[in-house]
């Protein structure tokens, strides 16, 4: 009987664990595919930018996010809130790095640029006077970022309107400011060096031509459930 017992118990112990096992893999953070070959938005942002930009440091943020949970997950279990509190600034960087890009792809379209139509016109006519006023104003909290960073158009979900902003390194928007990202873009060099060199402003002007309004106005939509 105790020999039945501890096959029993050993049995569950591996299942657990294999249960852990599948649970973490399933937990793991993916490179997302991008919808559109790395030189589908040219000449506005080149091939070699897009294939760097997203296979090498989107790809890092990803590996590096992953790692940084893990050793999380080793310092909960242990109850090392030493250890917690030193992985913060690693976990807020590659997780808003991670979160940052993986809007950033799906907000450029090599079939975006123009205006945007429907609702969300209306709602940037409404709180900012017109299209290209929230340009101009969304362009220059951008291109005036020091450093590195992001500026970004996001929906106040309190006041229901939109607003723009701006956040350095990988700080994401929401979890820094509260409000919600519906459009945002990358001023980090690796975004834009190799062809627009240290001219930000050409590239932030270039960019405007590759948006893709129309899932800028789901982001909208998704935002204001």
């Amino acid at each position: 009987m105790l020999c039945r017992v501890g096959q029993i118990r050993r049995c569950a112990a591996s299942l657990t664990q294999s249960i852990n096992q599948v649970a973490a893999a399933r937990q793991k953070h993916t490179l997302p595919d991008l919808t559109y070959d790395y030189g589908a938005l040219e000449p506005h942002i080149n091939a070699e930018i897009m294939q760097l930009h997203h296979s090498k440091h989107h790809a890092t943020y990803v590996n590096n996010l992953n790692v940084t949970e893990e050793k999380y997950q080793e310092a909960l279990a242990k109850g090392d809130v030493t250890a917690q509190v030193a992985l913060q600034p690693a976990l807020k960087f590659n997780g808003g790095g991670h979160i940052n890009h993986t809007i950033f792809w799906t907000n450029l379209s090599p079939n975006g640029g123009g205006e945007p139509q429907g609702e969300l016109m209306e709602a940037i006519k409404r709180d900012f006077g017109s299209f290209q006023k929230m340009k101009e104003k969304m362009s220059a909290a951008t291109v005036a970022v020091q450093g590195s960073g992001w500026g970004w158009l996001g929906y106040d979900k309190e006041s229901g309107t939109l607003r723009i902003a701006a956040c350095a390194n990988q700080d994401p928007l929401q979890g820094t400011t509260g409000l919600i990202p519906l459009l945002g873009i990358d001023v980090w060099e690796h975004a834009y060096y190799l062809q627009y060199k240290n001219v930000r402003p050409d590239y932030v002007k270039a960019i405007w031509n590759v948006i893709s309004w129309e899932n800028v106005a789901e982001r909208l939509q998704t935002a204001k459930k």
